[in-house]
């Protein structure tokens, strides 16, 4: 953890600091005491650069006799008339200009007035005195040259001695060469007859340039003394973002600082070159003093500007230093936080690997695991390594916190050390685990192999000595083959193991053990029994004639035995022999079938041990290979770094690729892998866990619908550079298609296991749910096969999910005849059918087209074009077809639209038409129930019959419970004798429910009623011509009684009506009902005839059209009069 402490400053870098500090000061003070001396503040040439330039002083740079710099006053007409804050800025800076020891020696002015009137000397004198702010020594005044202005200023001058006492003479000259006997000409201009070279505007310039470069120094001194302040007092941060914030902003400011540096360095070189211009062109030419000050001044400047840029330098490395070295240790201490942190996490998942196994297979998944996590926790360990080796490498570069790094580093060692122990001794644990479970295994797998070899050899053959001795050498064999799987002391194996063992390890040990010495005890018993039948001598039977009273004591003396005793011959021996050893055999197989039982059923449970073995090891190596696919292929998709490898077509279609497998994985993983553990021991049993998981399994339902479409985005996609790059990551050999194969793979494998595992378990407890079970897991899969059909129909408006479950599907030859209003419209046969796919729902039933889709291979799916449906409520259909065993008829509506439908072959028309009846038959029981029910409460109010006896009520409770009694056969032909009628008061256009032909009532009864107004003909019966019906059965019927009275319960009739009978019930009444009004109730048989007419002769169970939930079924074969009905296809 970091200490949060500020870094201490070193003594080499307090020292760096006061050296550059010390030379910034010399630098700042060179630049203001060599450049400008006046106690207020400082003036520059470029602050009264206009003044100057008018010319009316100037500092030449002459000097006198002792060294004062001479100021010179040339004649200037305007002098009176500059103003007085001028003229004193002009001489306030004129003084300034040369070294406090020349101008405290004194200055000399030189009044040049010769041009000038006497007034005017006087008045200029006299204000320069006034106002000249240095020291004087001498005043030389060049008085007028005019005789009148001379002999004037002469006798004024006199005159006016007094006023022009000064602390200093002031001597009036009257010519130039006068001049010269104070002032040397090489020390005055040209003006003066003097030799000194002097350009005003050089001048000028020069003075300009030397101050500016002066001030840059000075700014550029005062920023670098408060920046080296600034770094100086900077406390270092405690954390890696801030500490590099602070170094950036630190080298920000010092690039700052060395830029002014280099471009103060380049002004003053072009300054110190224009200075020594004059010089370089002409080296023998005089230079006054002022420019030797001027030249040597910008020199010392640059010379200290030079110094004090490189103690910057120095300090900077070192502050720099010390700004780095802090960012490595927070960078340091941050990772040493993570890392441990890390370390922390990982050392406490390798204590939580305590598991030592409960099988080798287990152990193996256990070492995978663990090789896994130590395969990822490796770079955490690696980094913890290579951070211990930067602490190290900044210990050896020096580093001012090793202190702190230190203790750091010997903590890192330590975690990975301690890691990679634990992980060692994990691995060990596992190891020996191995080793037990291989002795372990190897000893099951030594008794299942003798119990089979035991169960596999055949009784009969040991009987004979040969036989005996064949198989005592294959016991032999195979127990000197098989010594070293065998465990061969319990003891030795309990304490050599002891550090692993757990309770449940050493049960399981024990029960091995126990298992390998009962086969063992089984070899022992065998090979006694095997050595005895071996050793056993044969011994010639001689032929004894039977005594008298031998034959009288048989209980069931045989033919032969007579035989033998009447003629006492070699043969008659042979004959009396061959009873008896077949006895003798039958009683040896017999007593060694009862001996082979028991290993026959230990043969059978080794062999369901493999099945499960099998089942359970598939199912581990599949849950890992679906979380290979969700972690190596769908979490790297919301990788941000695998973000550029991923094409367009890709983004967002996760769910589309993958579907459902994370739910499936979570199934198999959380719920079902750890359920089918739990009956390892009992795999008999195991088809109660797939019963109990039924519903879950609906997931890969799913799964498959969403196949399509992911196989269509895998061709669009496969090669991807994502999918490459997975893929090399996971070292797969097999691309990513090939794994989301395996679901689908995976459901159908199950339905192989449980017959494998029925085959063996026909006798156990679970076989009954292991039948179940298999059954289950077939008709999930031929839903989902059907789902993958239903989902590829097109063109349907209206919702699939509202037909009800699909019951099935599959493809048929389809010829139509359809019945048009009330005229039946005959078109031109078509003899070719047409081939439609049908689609059978709990509610209707569609016809649609298939279509092959464009393609190769997998990827040529059908498609199947929607083009009719037929309700449920109104259909029915005839069973069979004159003249194809595989035709069959759906009709609609009264059969005003009729499918002849030809299967492939008759045994998928019998499930077809198995699977309507089916849908049929509830339907029809539904609405039977609710009539019985109407029923009840009318027959209450019924009146008695003529006859005594029972009561129409009690007969009809009696006939209510023969309904109930038949009801549990719903496809039985009694089941459909008496359908309830509809509600007395909803009239009815259509039939009732007609008796089918094969009723125990009406035998050979080949025609039904219909219950429509107009009935459905049949040219099938009509050509069979069956004799009428002589007993009642459910139809219409004509009533032949003159009249019937209407009364509580009874229905009022006359001779002529037609009635439908509905039921029939005691005493000889009939419950009927009036088609034209719709009214209901008991009608006596005897006014009843078994005709009506023209009777139909289909035989049929049809239902009204107003019933919703009835329907049609039918066992006749329905073709048109003529036996050649035209047929017209579906459009479309």
């Amino acid at each position: 953890m970091g200490d949060g402490k500020p870094a201490q400053i070193s003594v080499s870098e307090m020292r760096s600091y006061y050296l550059y500090c010390e030379w910034c000061s010399w630098l700042l003070s060179g630049a203001e005491d060599e450049i400008m001396h006046q106690d207020i503040v400082p003036l520059c040439a470029a602050d009264i650069q206009d003044q100057l330039k008018k010319r009316f002083a100037y500092l030449s740079g002459g000097r006198g006799q002792d060294g004062s710099p001479v100021i010179t006053f040339p004649d200037y007409p305007a002098f009176s008339e500059i103003p007085d804050k001028e003229f004193q800025s002009v001489m306030t800076y004129l003084t300034s200009i040369p070294s406090l020891q020349d101008a405290g020696v004194g200055f000399i002015l030189v009044i040049d007035r010769r041009r000038d009137k006497w007034t005017s000397v006087k008045a200029s004198v006299l204000r320069i005195a006034a106002s000249f702010p240095a020291n004087l020594q001498l005043v030389l005044v060049l008085r007028p040259t005019g005789f009148f202005q001379r002999t004037l200023s002469d006798i004024a001058f006199k005159f006016n001695r007094d006023d022009f006492k000064m602390k200093v003479p002031v001597i009036m000259l009257g010519s130039v060469p006068e001049l010269h006997g104070h002032i040397d000409r090489s020390q005055l201009t040209e003006d003066l007859g003097g030799t000194l070279d002097y350009c005003h505007t050089r001048w000028l310039c020069h003075r300009t340039a030397i101050e500016s470069f002066a001030l840059m120094v000075k700014r550029t001194a005062q920023a670098l003394q408060a920046f080296g302040t600034e770094l100086a007092e900077t406390e270092l941060p405690n954390d890696a973002p801030s500490t590099r914030a602070v170094l950036c902003a630190h080298t920000e400011k010092r690039d700052r600082a060395k830029e002014d540096m280099r471009l103060a360095l380049e002004e003053g070189r072009g300054v110190l070159e224009s200075v020594s211009a004059p010089l370089a062109q002409d080296p023998e030419r005089s230079v006054n003093q002022d420019q030797l000050d001027n030249q040597s001044t910008v020199q010392r400047l640059l010379a200290q500007l030079s110094e004090t840029e490189a103690a910057f330098d120095e300090f900077w490395a070192k502050h720099q230093q010390k700004l780095e070295q802090c960012l490595q240790l927070r960078h340091f201490e941050q990772g040493f936080r993570e890392v441990t942190a890390t370390l922390d996490v990982v050392s406490q998942k390798v204590a939580a690997f305590t598991d030592v196994g409960n099988s080798l297979a287990h152990v193996q998944h256990l070492l995978r695991d663990l090789a896994g996590f130590e395969e990822k926790s490796r770079a955490a360990v690696d980094r913890a390594r290579a951070l211990c080796l930067d602490g190290e490498r900044l210990i050896e570069d020096k580093h001012y916190a090793v202190d702190s790094i230190l203790p750091k580093c010997e903590e890192l060692r330590q975690l990975c050390d301690a890691f990679a122990a634990e992980v060692g001794r994990r691995r060990g644990r596992l190891g020996r685990s191995l080793e037990l479970h291989g002795l372990l295994e190897a000893s099951m797998r030594w008794s299942d192999e003798g119990i089979y070899l035991l169960a596999s050899q055949p009784v009969d053959k040991c009987q004979s000595q040969d036989g005996a001795e064949a198989a005592l050498q294959e016991i032999e064999r195979f127990l000197e083959t098989g010594a070293e799987s065998k465990i061969q002391e319990l003891p030795q194996i309990l304490q050599d193991y002891e550090s692993i063992l757990n309770q449940d390890l050493t049960e399981h040990v024990r029960k091995v053990f126990q298992k390998q010495a009962s086969t063992e005890e089984m070899f022992r018993r065998r090979q006694a029994s095997l050595r005895k039948l071996a050793a056993k001598q044969t011994r010639p039977v001689q032929p004894v004639a039977p005594r008298p009273e031998a034959l009288t004591k048989s209980p069931c003396p045989s033919p032969g035995i007579r035989r033998g005793s009447e003629n006492p011959s070699s043969e008659g021996s042979a004959l009396r022999r061959g009873p008896y050893r077949r006895a003798k055999s039958e009683m040896s197989g017999r007593q060694g079938r009862s001996s082979s039982a028991g290993d026959e059923e230990e043969s059978l449970a080794v062999l369901r041990r493999h099945v499960m073995n099998e089942l359970l090891d598939t199912e581990r190596a599949y849950v890992e290979e679906l979380l290979c696919v969700l972690e190596g292929y769908a979490a790297e998709m919301d990788n941000p770094l695998m973000t550029h490898l991923i094409s367009t077509d890709l983004h967002n279609k996760k769910d589309v690729l993958f579907g459902n497998m994370e739910e499936i994985y979570h199934f198999h993983n959380r719920i079902f892998l750890r359920e089918l553990e739990t009956y390892a021991d009992c795999p008999e049993l195991v088809g109660r866990c797939f019963l109990e998981r039924m519903e879950d399994f609906q997931i890969y339902e799913k799964y498959c619908q969403n196949k399509p479409r992911s196989e269509s985005l895998w061709r669009q996609c496969s090669d991807c550079p994502f999918f490459q790059e997975c893929q090399r990551k996971l070292d797969h050999k097999l691309s990513l298609d090939s794994y989301l194969l395996k679901p689908v793979q995976r459901i159908t494998k199950y339905q192989l296991l449980l017959k494998e595992m029925l085959k063996y378990s026909r006798s156990c407890e679970g076989a009954e749910g292991l039948q179940e079970a298999l059954s289950s897991i077939l008709g999930i899969l031929k839903a989902v096969n059907d789902s993958m059909h239903l989902i590829a129909i097109t063109g349907y408006d209206g919702n699939l999910g509202d037909l009800g479950r699909l019951l099935m599907q599959g493809s048929f030859s389809v010829w139509t005849d359809h019945k048009r209003g009330h005229t039946k419209v005959k078109e031109l046969a078509r003899f070719k059918p047409m081939q439609r796919h049908l689609f059978l729902h709990e509610k209707a039933v569609l016809f649609c087209k298939r279509r092959e889709e464009s393609g190769e291979g997998y990827e040529k799916a059908p498609s199947y074009s929607y083009k009719q449906s037929l309700n449920m409520t109104a259909v029915g259909i005839t069973e069979n077809v004159k003249g194809d065993a595989k035709k069959f008829e759906i009709w609609y509506n009264s059969r005003e639209e009729v499918y002849i439908v030809q299967a492939p072959t008759p045994e998928i028309k019998a499930a077809w038409v198995g699977e309507i009846r089916k849908v049929l038959t509830s339907q029809l029981q539904a609405c039977r129930d609710a009539s019985q029910h109407r029923a009840l409460e009318q027959s209450q109010s019924l009146p008695l019959p003529a006859a005594p006896g029972s009561s129409p009520s009690r007969g009809t409770a009696r006939n209510i419970k023969k309904l109930e009694e038949r009801k549990t056969d719903p496809l039985s032909p009694d089941g459909y004798v008496s359908a309830a009628p509809p509600p007395p008061k909803a009239p009815e256009k259509g039939r009732g429910w007609n008796k089918t032909s094969h009723s125990p009532e009406a035998p050979g009864d080949d025609a039904d009623w219909s219950s429509a107004e107009e009935p459905v003909n049949s040219s099938d019966a009509e050509e069979d011509g069956g004799d009428p019906p002589k007993k009642l059965v459910p139809g219409r019927r004509t009533v032949v009684v003159g009249h019937v009275e209407a009364g509580p319960g009874v229905l009022a009739v006359r001779s002529g009506d037609v009635v439908e009978l509905v039921r029939e019930g005691q005493e000889g009444l009939w419950f009927a009902r009036d088609p034209g009004s719709g009214k209901e109730g008991w009608v006596p048989a005897s006014s009843l005839s078994p005709h009506l007419g023209k009777s139909s002769s289909a035989q049929c169970l049809s239902s009204s059209e107003s019933s919703p939930g009835s329907a049609v079924l039918s066992h006749s074969s329905s073709c048109s009069e003529s036996g050649q009905a035209p047929f017209t296809e579906l459009q479309g």
